[in-house]
């Protein structure tokens, strides 16, 4: 990353020396930076790292546990270190629930989507901001992708869009999402709880609990903490199948089979 320097050192106040490559990141890779004066930072560098700046900024505001943006030039988005991560304990999800409960507890009137889309490598996130949660759920989440999937799995998500006003609330209380919450996008530390790699946008709170049983397995303390609206895990499957499609689409069509095990799960 030498190359990069004369952006970083500006914007983290100190010359860096050495440079660690982090997993993950489908648009902006990330790394670590060690710093001379003995500081760590989170250095990300791609087309989508301004966005996320606004995101974190957004989610920083209203004091859930996101980095702090340090600072920004060129595609270049440099970040506080939320540590190494370990394996989510109970009091990890005791924490992540408290998060939850700040983040989604601050829209009120917003409109749901955000004021500007975002994008998983070559998958767009179409977030036009709409005043009807099923026609947003529906057009900008599940019928979008449509032309781009088998044609059988195609069908039975069309048939799922036309029965949404039946599964789902027209207007529930506007939250601020994660929008991407699975394991990978927790960092926990053993002593403090941090959100990282958001896909920021005004819904349905549910959203977020559903993502979190695509690859993960929260404990029943953690929904019951979080008091949901009644009737939640008949919902879950129709939230979690946006991330199965986006993962259809980016990685292969081996991810058909747990999409449609949810759609059958929704009669469809």
């Amino acid at each position: 990353m030498r190359h990069a320097d004369a952006v970083l050192e500006p914007l983290c106040g100190a010359k860096v020396i050495g440079a660690e490559t982090l997993a993950g990141g489908d648009t902006s890779g990330a790394s670590r930076l060690a710093l001379a004066d003995g500081r760590t930072l989170i250095a990300k560098h791609g087309p989508t790292t301004a966005r996320e700046a606004r995101m974190l900024g957004a989610m920083h505001a209203l004091g859930a546990p996101v980095p702090e943006v340090v600072g920004m030039q060129d595609d270049w988005l440099v970040m506080t270190d939320a540590g190494a991560a370990r394996p989510l304990d109970e009091t990890a999800w005791h924490s992540l629930a408290g998060a939850l409960d700040i983040l989604h507890a601050a829209a009120k009137a917003e409109p749901y989507g955000w004021s500007e889309d975002h994008v998983f490598r070559h998958v767009a996130v179409h977030n036009a901001q709409r005043t009807d949660w099923v026609e947003f759920w529906r057009d900008q989440r599940l019928l979008c992708h449509v032309p781009h999937l088998p044609a059988p799995l195609a069908q039975r998500v069309e048939t799922l869009a036309a029965r949404l006003p039946d599964l789902l609330p027209s207007r529930p209380p506007p939250a601020l999402l994660h929008g991407d919450l699975w394991g990978g996008n927790i960092v926990w530390n053993g002593a403090a709880l941090t959100l990282i790699d958001p896909c920021a946008y005004h819904g349905d709170r549910e959203v977020d609990a559903a993502a979190l049983t695509v690859f993960d397995s929260p404990p029943e303390g953690f929904f019951d903490q979080l008091e949901l609206a009644a009737g939640w895990r008949a919902r879950l499957p129709a939230y979690r199948l946006w991330m199965w499609l986006i993962h259809v689409r980016l990685f292969g069509q081996s991810y058909c089979a747990p999409a449609e095990r949810d759609l059958a799960l929704l009669g469809c």
